[in-house]
Formats: C-alpha cells, sequence, structure tokens
C-alpha cells in the first residue's frame, strides 16, 4: 500500500511530470491557450499512459533488451494511433483544434520515460497506477495552464466544451468578464512561458508546506529484541 501512496505523492507532486521534470514541454505550452485543449490533450495523453504501461509491463520478460526503446516507441505509436482515430470520430471540433499535438504524443518524453523506468520493471497493477497517476498530474498542470490563459485572455472559462463533450456541454461556458479584444500575450506561446514560470515559482514556494502535510512518512523499522539465553 505504501508503494501506491508514494506513487500518488511522486506524481502530483514531488515529481510531476509538467512542472518538476518539465517533460511535454511543447504541447504543453503550445496548446493550452483554453481549457477545454487542455483537457482533451491531458486526456489523451493519460489513456496512452496508461495503455502504455500495462502492455509494457506484461510484454517485459518476452521483450529482448536490445532492442526494448523500438519496441517501446511501437506500442506507443499504437496506442496513439487508436486514441487519434477515436477522437476523429467522435470529437471531430478537438481533434481540428489541437491539430498535429495529438499524434506528438508519440514523441512525448513523459511516456516513453516511464515505460523505461517503471513499467518496465513492475508489475501490472503497479505500473497501471503508475500511468493513471502521472498522467492524472501531468493533466493538472494543462488545466490550470488552460484554465489561466484563458481568463487571462478571453475572460471566460470552458470555450468550446462541446468540442471536448458534445452540443450539451455548451451550458458549462462561463464568461467572467468582457474584453473588447482578446489579450493576446496570454493567448499566445509567450504567455504560456510567463504563466509556465509563475506556476513553478508557485510551486516551490509552497513545497515546504506541501511537504509537511502530506508527505508519506516513511515506515519506522521495528526495535530489535535482545534476549539473553543463560544455562
Amino acid at each position: 500500500m505504501n508503494q501506491y501512496r508514494d506513487i500518488v505523492w511522486q506524481s502530483l507532486w514531488k515529481n510531476n511530470p509538467g512542472i518538476v521534470q518539465l517533460l511535454g514541454l511543447c504541447p504543453l505550452l503550445a496548446v493550452t491557450n483554453t481549457l477545454t485543449n487542455a483537457l482533451g490533450l491531458g486526456i489523451a495523453t493519460m489513456v496512452v499512459l496508461l495503455g502504455s504501461n500495462v502492455l509494457v509491463s506484461l510484454l517485459r520478460k518476452g521483450i529482448p533488451a536490445e532492442i526494448r526503446i523500438p519496441v517501446y516507441v511501437m506500442i506507443i505509436a499504437a496506442l496513439v494511433t487508436c486514441v487519434q482515430l477515436l477522437v476523429n470520430a467522435y470529437a471531430y471540433g478537438l481533434y481540428l483544434s489541437l491539430g498535429i499535438f495529438l499524434p506528438l504524443i508519440v514523441t512525448n518524453c513523459v511516456i516513453i520515460g516511464r515505460a523505461e523506468a517503471f513499467a518496465s520493471k513492475n508489475h501490472v497493477a503497479l505500473a497501471a497506477w503508475d500511468g493513471l497517476m502521472m498522467g492524472i498530474g501531468f493533466t493538472i498542470v494543462l488545466a490550470i495552464l488552460g484554465g489561466t490563459r484563458e481568463l487571462l485572455g478571453q475572460g471566460t472559462l470552458f470555450d468550446g466544451a462541446e468540442l471536448l463533450l458534445g452540443d450539451w456541454a455548451s451550458v458549462l461556458r462561463i464568461e467572467l468578464f468582457k474584453l473588447e479584444s482578446p489579450f493576446l500575450l496570454a493567448l499566445l506561446p509567450p504567455g504560456a512561458f510567463i504563466a509556465m514560470g509563475l506556476l513553478i515559482a508557485a510551486k516551490n514556494q509552497l513545497n515546504d508546506k506541501v511537504e509537511a502535510m502530506f508527505a508519506p512518512k516513511p515506515a519506522q523499522e521495528k526495535p530489535v529484541e535482545r534476549v539473553r539465553v543463560t544455562n
């Protein structure tokens, strides 16, 4: 149980792939101009991460060590193709909005990194839990960046939610204030770099307090009992 709790702590805070390991920065900064796009890419990445961790863990004993990386890439590419076809079929607007960054999930260092560093060395349940938690940690960072940029750039949240969830989701759109023209700095990549820097600074500022409150405590070793044997 401690292993599962430690994975949650490492994935969501201590070694978050987005704001600590700084992996997958290209899609993370390019696509997060709205909360809907951020959630769409985050969910797609999480599904691929979970599937690749499960498959790599299941097949790890049958994959020769010399060709393990090409095999991992093939597994990831096959999963990305499945996700891409599903998004194309059921969320075509989001498919167009994410553009080239959807197939580029194949090159996301988070996925190949977890396959090599964790899934190839652990049993399937632990690997699946690691993939799920790392995916959630990455999606949370995407959502915070997307929500912040959309709010500052357009004054809205969940604009275009129907692209991800269907026509009914248009009611989720919230307009917090009205802008005569969009604040382009927030919506363009320079705004993403600034928001990312502020997010990392906030994480570092809160680090000690959060660790004191939520970090798993190391298991205490049982004291050794000494027994005197006499004749």
